[in-house]
């Protein structure tokens, strides 16, 4: 299930910097994506209809990665869920 994780990060990591560029916090941002039982579709819509107002043509082809990651991470057990947030925990701590 490691690969799963990985894949799900390879998938996100180019479009982060983008879809989270006015965020305050990132990490909280990226957290309430994968906080749920279930990917937070809703919120990432939100995050992604900011950024089609910034950038409309940048942003068509980040939707369908997007809306795949939640796919990918639904997916996942339980226990590989929780590694991932503690990756984005242990993240956020090295970045401060």
């Amino acid at each position: 299930m490691a690969d799963a994780i990985h894949a799900i990060a390879r998938q996100v990591r180019p479009h982060t910097a983008a879809l989270l560029a006015d965020a305050d916090d990132p990490h909280a941002e990226l957290l309430t994506l994968f906080w749920g039982p279930q990917f937070d579709r809703e919120h990432a819509l939100a995050l992604w209809a900011r950024f089609s107002q910034r950038q409309p043509v940048e942003a068509v082809p980040m939707l369908p990665a997007l809306l795949s990651v939640g796919e990918r991470f639904d997916a996942l057990e339980r226990t590989e869920k929780d590694r991932l947030r503690r990756l984005i925990v242990r993240h956020r701590a090295l970045s401060e």
